[in-house]
């Protein structure tokens, strides 16, 4: 497992989380009965409302990207960021949106920043087809500072006909996806400011590499994967044997979420676009590559497992769905892990 020593010093202990996260799992399945349908550490959670429909949540924060976002007051984007994010996570587990809810926490309510941010909310859940359902909105001065806010999202979506990817159905052989991302998403933050505000670049430059300012290139949205992978899903479920959405712990702790213990997925550097602005966090803050691999999502924003014999028509069908897809690696047979080489 590559080592976050780097993103550990910026603030962040992913392994804090994940020992913390095993302590508290017998306390989590306590309270579990015969229709949970998936374990602890999948990207959704799944629940049987009927014989063969489930629903299907998941929560998430847009995090340290809200840093940002203030410095450059652009708040527009972050409600996008968190519907997107949320719509990915319960996509992996083959399910669609069916409405969303939203909490908003400041320590003094800006109307302006409150409707740019419900602007985003709404945006993408009408490009996601979802509807945006209610939400809360607090006011805790003493918790937050006057002038932001945390931003948090939860979704509700739907399973129909059994048709649960858990990537139990994995097997050596298959070929490894990855959908191109459009930037940072919403993870690895803490680490990108801590390097760039040490090296003293503004957000407000223009950097010829990325061919924006710095600002504009991290708050890029988090791209959804719904629009083009769903319908791949509806067609080619059989063949379609895992999905993982690359967000906070990279290659290394998403992928291997969905794995079986016999297999190893193994991933091929240079075989997909690294954008830009991973090269230039990487060259700025001497940043090892196996660390970037398992901080970052280095370009590639979510994975599909596929049937080799399907590999290739799967890809045809994403692409002319509007998605960059690279085949960056396969399955081998050996005791569960994720290698980057």
């Amino acid at each position: 497992m590559a080592k976050s020593e780097m993103y550990k010093k910026a603030g962040v202990d992913i392994d804090a989380a994940t020992f913390a996260l095993k302590k508290a799992k017998k306390f989590i399945k306590s309270t579990f009965n015969k229709n949970v349908a998936v374990d602890i550490g999948s990207f959704g959670g799944v629940y049987k409302i009927a014989k063969d429909r489930y629903l299907v949540s998941s929560i998430d924060g847009v995090g340290t990207k809200l840093k940002i976002a203030h410095k450059l007051n652009i708040h527009t984007t972050v409600g996008q960021d968190i519907v997107n994010h949320c719509v990915n996570d319960i996509l992996v587990m083959g399910a669609r949106p069916l409405f969303f809810l939203d909490y908003f926490g400041t320590g003094k309510l800006n109307p302006k920043i409150f409707t740019d941010v419900l602007y985003g909310l709404s945006k993408a859940c009408r490009e996601n087809k979802c509807v945006l359902i209610g939400g809360e909105t607090a006011e805790m001065p003493g918790v937050y500072k006057d002038d932001e806010y945390d931003l948090v999202g939860t979704i509700i979506g739907e399973i129909v006909n059994n048709k649960i990817i858990t990537g139990e159905r994995i097997k050596p052989g298959d070929i490894v996806l990855g959908l191109q991302s459009t930037g940072l998403h919403t993870n690895g933050y803490s680490l990108a400011r801590k390097i760039f505000e040490t090296a003293g670049i503004s957000y407000n430059k223009y950097v010829k590499e990325l061919k924006t300012t710095l600002g504009k290139a991290l708050l890029k949205i988090h791209k959804s994967y719904f629009n083009s992978v769903y319908p791949a899903i509806l067609r080619y479920f059989t063949f379609i044997h895992g999905l993982a959405h690359l967000t906070g712990g990279g290659f290394y702790d998403n992928i291997i979420r969905v794995l079986p213990d016999n297999c190893i997925c193994v991933c091929l550097r240079g075989t997909w676009d690294v954008l830009p602005i991973f090269e230039l966090i990487q060259k700025i803050g001497n940043v090892k590559w196996q660390e970037m691999h398992r901080v970052f999502n280095m370009g590639i924003g979510m994975i599909l497992i596929v049937d080799k014999n399907k590999s290739k028509e799967i890809k045809k069908f994403l692409e002319l769905n509007g998605e960059k897809v690279f085949e960056i690696g396969q399955i081998v047979k050996g005791k569960k892990e994720v290698v980057v080489e």
